[in-house]
């Protein structure tokens, strides 16, 4: 084990681990940051999306050793009080149903938001398809990611 120090949420953070772990695992059993969840641990559903350099990336496919620099933002660090303009719209378009996928949902959709301040249906279906909903709350998911963009997604 060794000692890796990560920027995760604006704050550095000290952990030992083998340098081939997951940062999901860092996050999740190491640091309690249990609001990115683990899928399929292949990189394929999404749900364990994170914000790596201003990124939508799969925190399960990504080594530690390959996060060491620059910030990394989980769905705790969107928002002080939830109160994200995704976060928002997804509250007030009731978008989950089990809620399983909702963290990696919201974190595309910021990510998308990011790079695309109006998007179309089409740009929204291609910045989330690789997030799977077993729910298939996928039609309110692209009404809440417009309720965001019309609001201002800073």
């Amino acid at each position: 084990m060794r000692s890796y120090t990560l920027t995760i949420n604006s704050v550095k953070r000290t952990v030992s681990a083998d340098p081939d772990t997951p940062l999901l695992w860092i996050l999740r059993d190491t640091l309690g940051l249990t609001g990115t969840k683990y899928g399929c641990g292949k990189g394929i559903c999404g749900t364990c999306t994170v914000h790596y350099k201003g990124n939508a990336v799969r925190s399960c496919s990504l080594q530690i050793t390959s996060v060491l620099e620059g910030d990394i933002i989980t769905i705790e660090g969107l928002s002080e009080k939830g109160n994200h303009p995704v976060q928002q719209a997804w509250m007030e378009l009731d978008v989950p149903q089990c809620g399983y996928c909702q963290s990696g949902q919201i974190m595309a959709a910021v990510d998308l938001l990011s790079k695309t301040s109006n998007p179309t249906d089409n740009d929204i279906n291609a910045a989330m398809q690789g997030i799977l909903c077993r729910c298939g709350t996928y039609s309110r998911i692209r009404k809440a990611i417009h309720l965001a963009a019309s609001k201002g997604n800073k």
